[in-house]
Order: structure tokens, then sequence, then C-alpha cells
């Protein structure tokens, strides 16, 4: 359908406004709300998402498309049904202790939004005891935790030893991310998972549930 192509290639843009223009059109033609947003929505991310994965954008068209996407969303939420926007599981996200960098941390968190799961963003500068009164209180699947600076990725572990000591592992996934954080980094912490960008955490996710 031409409209639903139309909105996958603003969302692909960036264009938020023409996002919105055309899924208010597509509401008033009758199309499905949850056409609109896996034949409009989600194939413009897809696009984005292999683009950034091949390195043809980079991070500030990426946010400019979630941006596009989100508004989108937030017109066809309420017209979608309960199956669809229920989570497929609950994700905690942070950017640790000492670092403010955040857009990274967002980009991530609205693709896997995006994906069906639900995002609780703890913000920036999180320190060991706002991660565990998270966990408390909101008792996710996963907690994702984000740092920048090679000066903060120590934290990590502050944080994981945290989780064990308060006996909250058993409970949660632990995954990490930031641009220099590594595998062998991410091993040697004894975390469940380490993505690199956006589309590598939604497979990661994905496989760690399944677990």
């Amino acid at each position: 359908m031409k409209i639903l192509k139309e909105i996958a290639v603003n969302v692909e843009n960036g264009d938020s406004t023409t996002v919105k223009e055309l899924i208010k059109t597509a509401l008033s033609q009758k199309i499905a709300a949850e056409e609109i947003l896996n034949d409009g929505l989600v194939k413009g991310m897809d696009v984005i998402g292999i683009k950034f994965k091949n390195n043809e954008v980079f991070i500030p068209e990426v946010l400019i498309a979630t941006r596009a996407m989100k508004a989108g969303m937030d017109i066809i939420r309420p017209f979608l049904t309960h199956e669809i926007v229920k989570p497929k599981a609950k994700i905690v996200m942070g950017t640790v202790k000492g670092d403010l960098h955040d857009i990274g941390k967002k980009i991530v968190g609205m693709i896997l939004e995006r994906e069906g799961y639900e995002i609780i963003d703890i913000g920036i500068d999180v320190s060991k005891e706002k991660f565990l009164k998270a966990i408390k209180k909101e008792n996710p699947d996963i907690i994702g935790m984000s740092a920048l600076l090679t000066t903060t990725m120590a934290y990590m572990r502050e944080v994981i030893e945290a989780v064990e000591k308060a006996k909250l592992k058993q409970n949660v996934k632990i995954i990490i991310g930031g641009a220099p954080i590594t595998q062998s980094f991410a091993d040697e912490i004894k975390v469940d998972g380490y993505a690199p960008d956006g589309v590598s955490a939604v497979e990661l996710v994905k496989n760690l549930l399944k677990k």
C-alpha cells in the first residue's frame, strides 16, 4: 500500500512531522494500526538498522529515525490491540556512574522498544545502588548497562558484584554495551552478553530470553 511505503520512507528519513500526518491519514482511511506499525514504522526502522550495521548511516541518522518512529508510535498506540502492545519482556537500562553519555543507550532502547520490549530508562550516572533499587522495583528480565568512557567501564564490575551480593543475579540477565566495550571485557566481568549496536542487541536479548 502506497501510504505505508511513504510512512516507511519518512521514518527512514527521520521526518517526524510527515510521519505523523501520514499516519493520521492512514487511520482516517481505516487502515489497521497493526498494518501501520508493521508495514510502515517497523519497515522504515528495519532499513535504518541494516544501514547502521553496514556503516551506511551513523548515530545522528539513527537517532532522527528513531524519533520519527516514536512520534508515529505515540499516535497509533491507542489504536493497537492489547495483544500487540503487551511487552515481550522488561529491560532496565542505564549509563553507569561517572558517565553522562546518553545517545547510544537511547538508540538501543528505542530499537528494543520498537521490537516489543518494555524499556525502563533509569538515566545517566547511575550508581550500583540505583541499579539495585530498579531491579527490586521493576523486576526486569534484563539489565542493560552502557559506558562510553574507558574510565567508567570498571564500574560495571561493581554493579555486577552488588547484584550478586544482593542475591538478585539469579533473577535477571545483565548485558553491556558502549563504544569502548569489547567481547573480551564482557567475558572478563562475566556478564550474560555484549552487543556493539542496537540491531545486535535485539538478537542478543532474543537469545537470552530463550535460555
